[in-house]
């Protein structure tokens, strides 16, 4: 039977108090809409995504999404316009929904992050079902009346009565329905109420009027939704909790759980050690035994076995191999990738550098649009000058090269295999291999010449003075 999502995002938070649609506001790294999104089990062929308040950034979300392969199933879109509530926003997608050819459909909203796979997979796989959650405080939600584990009726809080606001067990705002009794259920929907909107919950207990529905219970903090920073904030707490739970099981050592962020898409392999403070998001890979340092930052980027990344560094679109060691304070940038056994260290920037097998660069330098062979020594302080104020060029370095300390190199230039380079050079063309390179300008010494300057300068300042 041909199931298809259909997930409301329309909203504009004004909670939030942000120009950013509350959809694509980050829980761990990644966008709220994007975690349901990647909630939907291969039953799900197609979602719509209702829009409106920030329609253009959404749908270029999810087109930037979709290029990377990071949805499981295609998505569109549909423009609510003037948001009239819940009821309406589904009506709005009653054409998209006939084309695809729908007889089931999932409901989700996009401000809920945390709803897991599994859950909306048993909620795909009803006949017919809600999801509901048991509150301790149930104020502000649905109440769920039902009879026999089948639903009867959904009444709003606003609308409640004290009995039924006595209820604690509250919708979740999750639905699976049959679309052509939902789809005649919209069309008696009306705004009869203390809010005036159309509500979807109206249609959904209109639906259990002739088919039953069943209500399934699932974990609050699934059902959470996004309406504040302060909600945001409570959201990223069971997020990483979870997320770090589950790699800890799985053999990850966190010296501080709650003080260590891994986005959903991070992968960890076994004995990787995370210390305090560590900020892992995006499409992250961290192989076997490898150590992340106290208060670094690793996006996009991966890394291999038995790497070792000392504090503080900041790690961005790179590639880092097997026994490599980081920082402390090193800053790769994008394009950056790093072979086995290279040594980048304290305040070492990189990018778009390729250092090979065994090379280091271990003090102080700014390496971009740059090749440094096997086991090559850079030298403190140097810099490859890259940029003149128009275009990039490269830097090559050969294999077995040594480049002294507080060097320039101007580029494009290349430095031959084996060849040495003076401390202090400031290099214009390229170097043959094993060759000897290096320009200083000639020592000049005058004995007895500080005494002199001293005297003629203090000699022009009494004359000022007068």
């Amino acid at each position: 039977m041909p199931t298809i999502a259909l997930v409301l995002a329309a909203g504009l938070g004004k909670r939030m108090k942000s120009a950013l649609p509350k959809v694509l506001h980050p829980i761990l790294g990644d966008p709220s809409l994007l975690w349901v999104l990647r909630a939907l089990p291969e039953e799900v062929r197609h979602a719509v995504v209702v829009v409106h308040h920030g329609r253009e950034q959404v749908e270029a979300a999810l087109a930037s999404w979709a290029a990377a392969g990071l949805l499981p199933c295609p998505a569109t879109t549909v423009d609510q316009g003037e948001p009239l509530g819940t009821g309406h926003a589904v009506a709005r997608a009653i054409p998209e929904l006939d084309r695809l050819g729908a007889e089931r459909v999932v409901i989700l909203c996009g401000d809920v992050p945390l709803i897991r796979r599994e859950t909306v997979a048993a909620l795909t796989r009803a006949e017919a079902s809600v999801l509901a959650m048991d509150l301790d405080d149930p104020a502000g939600y649905g109440r769920v009346v039902e009879a026999d584990g089948a639903l009867r009726a959904i009444v709003e809080h606003k609308d409640a009565s004290e009995a039924v606001r006595a209820i604690r067990r509250v919708n979740g705002g999750a639905y699976a329905l049959p679309w052509a009794p939902l789809r005649e259920a919209l069309g008696r929907l009306t705004n009869a109420n203390a809010q005036g909107e159309y509500y979807l919950t109206d249609a959904v207990v209109d639906v259990a009027s002739r088919v039953r529905v069943a209500v399934d219970l699932c974990e609050p903090a699934e059902m959470m939704g996004m309406n504040s920073r302060v909600d945001q904030a409570a959201l990223q707490r069971f997020a990483q909790e979870r997320v770090n739970r589950a790699w800890m099981e799985a053999g990850v050592t966190f010296l501080d759980p709650a003080a260590t962020l891994v986005g959903p898409r991070v992968e960890l392999g076994q004995d990787v050690l995370l210390a305090p403070g560590a900020r892992l998001e995006g499409a992250v890979a961290v192989g076997a035994g490898s150590q992340v340092g106290q208060g670094c930052v690793i996006t996009d980027s991966t890394l291999a076995e038995g790497v070792e990344v000392r504090p503080y560094c900041v790690i961005n679109l790179s590639q880092v191999g097997p026994g490599a060691m980081l920082g402390p304070f090193a800053h790769l940038r994008e394009g950056t990738v790093l072979d086995r056994g290279v040594h980048m260290g304290n305040f070492v920037e990189t990018k778009k550098t390729h250092m090979h097998e065994g090379s280091k660069a271990n003090h102080l330098s700014y390496l971009g649009d740059c090749e440094v062979g096997e086991r090559t020594n850079i030298g403190a302080g140097l810099i490859t000058c890259n940029y003149d104020g128009v275009n990039k060029h490269r830097t090559v370095i050969g294999k077995d090269v040594f480049v002294g300390s507080d060097c320039q190199l101007v580029a494009p230039i290349t430095l031959g295999d084996g060849c040495l380079i003076g401390a202090g050079s400031t290099l214009t063309q390229d170097v043959p291999a094993d060759a000897i390179a290096l320009t200083r300008a000639p020592l000049t010494v005058r004995e007895g010449g500080a005494s002199r300057l001293r005297a003629r300068l203090k000699a022009i300042k009494q004359g000022m003075k007068r």
